[in-house]
């Protein structure tokens, strides 16, 4: 069964001295102010299409990795992910690092590190970026 997310973002202004609220429609969970500056300057409490980004992708990144390690009889106790987006003004979003470090009983970091580049090829999120170069940093704890 397919499923469709939605939120919306009300902009004002022109881009550098306007600013907006993106919306979380589905969920509820709220609202997040975005601007120009928290985008490519410094955040001050903002968000940004980056960031969102980020919490899509280490969210749907460490699914995709606790799937792929409990299909091969290896459950994960626990994943801690992180992606970092940059976004370059002028030129776009250059480029995403995940990095993911991992306790998961019988495995070894090679195991680890190859279920890791796995699921960073094929989770949702990283098919959908394709356009954009993904780098991993994965370890166990």
């Amino acid at each position: 069964m397919a499923t469709t997310r939605s939120a919306h973002t009300v902009w004002e202004g022109s881009l550098t001295e306007g600013s907006g609220t993106v919306t979380f429609d589905s969920s509820g969970i709220g609202e997040q102010a975005v601007s120009w500056p928290a985008r490519a300057e410094q955040a001050n409490g903002k968000t940004s299409p980056e960031e969102l980004i980020a919490a899509a992708h280490s969210s749907c990144f460490s699914m995709a990795l606790s799937h792929g390690l409990t299909g091969a009889g290896t459950p994960p106790s626990r994943l801690t992910t992180s992606a970092d987006v940059t976004f370059q003004p002028g030129t776009g979003i250059t480029g995403i690092h995940l990095t993911v470090e991992g306790t998961v009983p019988g495995i070894d970091e090679d195991t680890f590190v190859a279920a890791a580049e796995d699921a960073k090829a094929n989770c949702p999120v990283s098919q959908a970026l394709t356009g954009t170069t993904i780098t991993l940093t994965a370890k166990l704890a």
